[in-house]
């Protein structure tokens, strides 16, 4: 995106399905030129034609899973003997091989790893079309991240390979944690294991409760050792093989499939643990940790998973309007139909900033421990808010689209059941509070790393940004006077966790967004800077509604077809010229990563 050549905006084809959704998500292309230009570089054909499989054959198999082949439990065989065995649609499972073979596990691991970044943005793309695929890649690349960093040496060499291989025989992961009586609290895990022998193998006994990917060939489970204390310092953490070295099937029965609001192709099972052979990865008290560190991975996808599915609501919202008539024109020429696609897109753009914050800065604090205290953060923010966003732009989608949405004939009923999933998967908003305020009430230095961020970028902005950098240094310093006061007052955390997620999601949106105007405008297009203006006049924690001026209509309505298109607004149309010079682009994210492991 350059000043010497301006975008036309895009026009939008009559239905979704066929066009490729890397190619024509132009936000995600300059998101990804600016933040990391190298791996746009290296593998922009790669990521084309990903996105031409998800928007074609991934969308096919993810409607018909959905409708008329969702997975089914054989629970005895046809002797009588019980198996468990979980029967699939033969197009989800080539499809989800597909995944694998496509690198979107495997890219991020080996001798000369991509950053993970290009995992997460395949992610994106995944929940564009089925959130029951992008699922299981999810936690087939924590397990993978898990055996990596924290696995004995010959744990790691002899299954790490087999999550990451590209060949169309991957063994997908698992992260078996959710047990009836605990829910969230992990620690409260009853699953007993047995005494570690010298190869490390021991057996697991209880019940896991939700266990997503039920048919994982790798899972990794918490379990207390008999001779463990209570809580979650006496939890080890242990990896469950769906098979044994002789090939035979390990002792664990799935008793029975969830019947789930949505991801109907996805099978997610409760499953009875009976002398399962498992080998230990840590011992306790760092089992609970090393879960944890699989979940941020995963809270990373589902962040970008809710943007991936915020985006394909949007265009399901706008290839809608551009071809639906109604009383002699186009939908989309109505004032109040181009509100509602305005506030899905603001909103989108909003939650893909987010999401792709977190996922950056995965491979930051793999470069630098330093920069794991910005990570944690980022990611319980992003979670957040873009599960939030996820949800009421699948159901805008249904309202636009009418009663033909609230038929499963289209994507938007599909679409809409799938994001319901998002706030839960990962730890619910008030888990994601509690993450918040350990880092910036507890013993982390968070609360200080945070204002400093937004100060920095506030402070970076050009003079014809000065609106936006008022009200960020505004939102600055309420976040400021709330983590004072929560500082002082830390019994009172969990009472304003909530508020305290809302107001520092919406704050660090706003920045990351004006960031992107920053470089917009470098390059002397505003479009990203009407986008950032209407986030802080619309949906920033506390804003009011704009005043609006003699015309009494939206400012961004007379560029709705430039911010909707993603084509290119002239700085002097709209208030923000002269572009200035000083706003220079963000640092492009390292390809390199560090290797050496790290300790529990």
């Amino acid at each position: 995106m350059t000043a010497n050549s301006p975008r036309t905006p895009q026009n939008y084809p009559p239905e979704t399905r066929g066009s490729n959704f890397f190619d024509n998500d132009r936000n995600l292309q300059d998101i990804l030129e600016r933040i990391a230009p190298d791996l746009l570089k290296d593998h922009k054909k790669r990521l084309s034609d990903f996105g031409e499989w998800v928007g074609d054959r991934l969308d096919k198999q993810a409607e018909y899973s959905d409708r008329h082949a969702p997975p089914k439990l054989e629970t005895y065989n046809k002797k009588g003997e019980r198996t468990g065995r979980v029967i699939f649609n033969p197009l989800y499972e080539q499809e989800h091989q597909e995944a694998y073979k496509k690198g979107a596990v495997g890219l991020a691991f080996g001798d000369d790893p991509s950053p993970h970044l290009l995992s997460f943005t395949m992610g994106y793309m995944l929940s564009e079309a089925d959130i029951s695929v992008h699922c299981p890649v999810t936690m087939t690349g924590a397990v993978a991240y898990v055996l990596e960093h924290f696995a004995p040496d010959a744990v790691r060499e002899k299954y790490l390979p087999e999550l990451t291989r590209m060949d169309g025989f991957t063994k997908t992961g698992g992260t078996w944690a959710t047990e009836l009586h605990g829910g969230s609290d992990v620690g409260a895990t009853t699953t007993r294991a047995g005494k570690t022998d010298k190869d490390g193998k021991v057996k697991l006994n209880g019940l896991k409760w939700f266990t997503s990917n039920a048919t994982s060939g790798l899972a990794l489970a918490t379990a207390r050792p008999e001779d463990a204390p209570e809580g979650s310092k006496g939890l080890g953490l242990y990896l469950i093989p769906s098979h044994l070295e002789d090939g035979s099937e390990n002792s664990y029965h799935i008793r029975r499939l969830k019947d789930k609001l949505g991801t109907k192709g996805l099978a997610t099972g409760e499953i009875d643990l009976v002398d399962t052979e498992a080998i230990e990865i840590v011992p306790p008290p760092h089992g609970l940790k090393i879960m944890m560190e699989a979940l941020e991975y995963s809270r990373i996808h589902n962040a970008v998973g809710a943007a991936g599915a915020h985006r394909r609501a949007f265009l399901e919202q706008i290839s809608w309007a551009e071809h639906r008539e109604a009383f002699g024109k186009t939908i989309d020429n109505y004032p109040m139909v181009q509100e509602q696609l305005l506030n899905t897109l603001t909103t989108l753009e909003a939650g893909t900033a987010l999401a792709f914050e977190a996922a950056r800065s995965f491979d930051d604090a793999l470069e630098d421990d330093a920069n794991r205290s910005w990570l944690r953060i980022s990611t319980a923010l992003a979670k957040y808010k873009t599960a939030e966003y996820a949800i009421q732009a699948g159901k805008n989608a249904i309202e636009m689209v009418g009663g033909n949405g609230y038929t499963e004939e289209f994507p938007t009923a599909r679409l809409f059941r799938d994001t319901m999933v998002l706030p839960v998967w990962e730890g619910p908003a008030n888990i994601q509070a509690l993450e918040l305020l350990r880092m910036v009430a507890g013993r982390e230095n968070g609360d200080e790393v945070f204002l400093n961020k937004i100060t920095a970028i506030a402070d970076a902005m050009p003079d014809v940004m000065k609106y936006e950098q008022e009200a960020l240094k505004s939102a600055q310093k309420k976040c400021k006077n709330a983590l004072t006061y929560l500082r002082k007052n830390p019994q009172d955390g969990e009472i304003f966790g909530r508020n305290l997620l809302d107001l520092m999601s919406d704050t660090l949106s706003a920045a990351l967004l004006c960031e992107e105007a920053a470089h917009g405008l470098h390059h002397g297009n505003a479009r990203k800077a009407v986008v950032a203006r209407r986030f802080i006049d619309r949906f920033m924690e506390g804003a009011k509604i704009p005043e609006i001026g003699k015309d009494k209509k939206d400012p961004a309505l007379k560029h709705f077809k430039d911010l909707v298109g993603y084509g290119h607004i002239d700085p002097a149309a709209s208030g923000y010229a002269p572009a200035n010079d000083d706003a220079q682009p963000a640092p492009a994210a390292s390809k390199r990563r560090r290797k050496t492991q790290r300790k529990p």
